[in-house]
């Protein structure tokens, strides 16, 4: 970590953050202290007879004590269902079959590096930040092969790699809940969300889609790729400087074999869309309503959906470039995919046992109803509430990386909660992923963190934490405002914010 005196307010407060950081438990032990802490509150809240009226049925609803003999048997019983039935769990699982064909075949990284080498000079940072925002796709990709490629680029046209490097960073994590295509991190936040929105009201927590935040997130790409590009060329790179050092790399331009897997990648997924298509669109379909298009079942199918999407011009790009030679490479890209995830799959375990019991004890219900009661009376509602939410949830960013694991951890509290005070769980969503995606560049805890500067070092061995906090900086508060600012304009119109998906509840 390079030495740092006469440090600004900035400086000792992100370093306060690392340090604070540093000292939280594992996001899989964290879960766990917190499903021992509802269990342990639930005895104190039964106690002294915590009740509040169910807005559902006007019926007063009371603390179920996990302490009790039913508590404690309900526990026990419910151990193996909490865990298989984690919202997230399959959604993440099954998706993540077709992406990680996609991704160990080779086909994304060379969609990627194709986009950035192929574009005019002018056009160079802008398609570095497009590229960096699609890359959420499989954000591994954008992080070990997008920023570096950036970084080569600029050296290789005079221009300071460290702002190719930024610029690339930048796209990838802190606009990374944007997309023009739907992601693996739509249906994991969207399970999240129902389950939550479904203690208050189950019937409108049935209507909620995967695609509930889809319009905005389309606008985004586009708004954030300008706005990122304005940063690096107007702000990052002139206080960069002149770029002094040696460039050694070399570009890692598409091979002839890598052009002809990505335009039969591109014909695989044409075909595919318009099988699909055969599924949804005609009066026959089974996939299709015939009365209303939103209540179609396509709506509630896509999982699968994005799982033949990315697995299908995966298997064709990987036969035809070679990295899929017969059903063993299949497999065993499959198996690798899955031997990743086995972090998430603990995580699961203790995410669903925290909950499953803050859901049976009520306490969510209890704690909406109270919280709105009190926000209510104060007089703090508006948009100025939604500000102070994507507020708290960025700075817990700094903290937790993870957007699962936050996820798990506010939406029981924070859907409910805004529910209550007429605001939809759609919009309450949508305010948490402009948070999570907005602070990621700026946390020296974000798990791609250290790899950035690893990179940032091949260039200026001085480059540490502060360095890079430096540099992505505006992006973060970039990004910020113009993210609030659309969020004001779009409720301003009352345009939805994805298919069926309003402000208010």
């Amino acid at each position: 970590m390079e030495k740092r005196t006469n440090k600004g307010f900035l400086m000792k407060t992100l370093d306060w953050v690392e340090k604070v950081g540093n000292k939280l438990p594992h996001p899989i032990t964290l879960f766990a202290l917190f499903a021992l802490l509802v269990v342990v509150l639930s005895a104190v809240l039964a106690a002294i007879n915590v009740q509040v009226e169910d807005p559902a049925t006007g019926e007063q609803l009371e603390v179920v004590n996990l302490l009790s003999g039913s508590g404690i048997q309900y526990m026990f019983e419910s151990m193996v269902e909490n865990f298989v039935g984690f919202a997230p769990l399959g959604t993440v699982l099954v998706t993540m079959l077709g992406i990680g064909v996609a991704e160990r075949s080779g086909l994304i990284s060379a969609m990627l590096r194709g986009l950035v080498t192929s574009v005019p000079q002018s056009l160079l940072t802008a398609a570095l930040v497009f590229a960096g925002i699609m890359s959420s796709m499989a954000s591994d990709a954008g992080y070990v092969v997008l920023t570096p490629l950036g970084a080569v680029l600029f050296a290789g046209l005079g221009r300071h790699p460290l702002a190719g490097l930024a610029a690339a960073f930048a796209g990838v994590s802190a606009g990374y809940s944007a997309n023009l295509f739907l992601t693996a991190l739509d249906p994991l936040l969207a399970d999240l969300t129902i389950q939550a929105a479904a203690t208050i009201d189950p019937g409108y927590a049935d209507s909620i889609l995967y695609t509930m935040n889809y319009y905005f997130m389309i606008a985004s790409v586009f708004i954030l790729t300008i706005v990122g590009t304005l940063i690096t060329d107007k702000l990052v790179e002139p206080r960069l400087g002149s770029f002094r050092g040696d460039v050694e790399d070399d570009i890692n331009y598409l091979k002839k074999n890598e052009k002809k897997g990505l335009w039969g990648a591109l014909i695989a997924l044409i075909v595919t869309l318009g099988l699909l298509s055969l599924l949804i669109l005609p009066s026959w379909g089974p996939l299709r309503d015939p009365e209303e298009f939103l209540a179609s079942p396509f709506f509630k199918t896509l999982v699968p959906v994005i799982l033949i999407i990315f697995f299908v011009p995966g298997f064709v790009y990987g036969k035809l470039t070679g990295a899929i030679k017969s059903d063993k490479d299949v497999a065993n890209q499959l198996s690798e995919t899955m031997s990743t995830m086995g972090m998430y799959i603990v995580l699961a375990f203790t995410a669903g046992q925290f909950v499953a019991y803050f859901n049976h004890t009520n306490m969510g219900k209890v704690l909406a109803v109270t919280g709105a009661d009190f926000l209510d009376s104060i007089g703090f509602t508006g948009i100025g509430l939604v500000i102070a939410f994507i507020i708290v949830a960025a700075v817990i960013n700094l903290f937790i990386g993870s957007s699962s694991a936050k996820w798990a951890i506010m939406a029981p509290v924070f859907v409910p909660l805004m529910m209550q005070l007429g605001y939809s769980p759609e919009l309450t969503t949508l305010a948490y992923r402009i948070a999570d995606s907005t602070t990621n560049i700026i946390s020296p805890l974000m798990p791609y963190f250290a790899i950035v500067i690893a990179f940032a070092q091949k260039y200026d061995k001085n480059v540490g934490i502060g360095t890079l906090i430096a540099t992505m900086l505006p992006y973060s508060i970039g990004f910020f405002i113009i993210w609030i600012i659309m969020l004001f304009i779009w409720m301003a119109f009352g345009w939805p914010i994805g298919p069926g998906a309003g402000f208010f509840y």
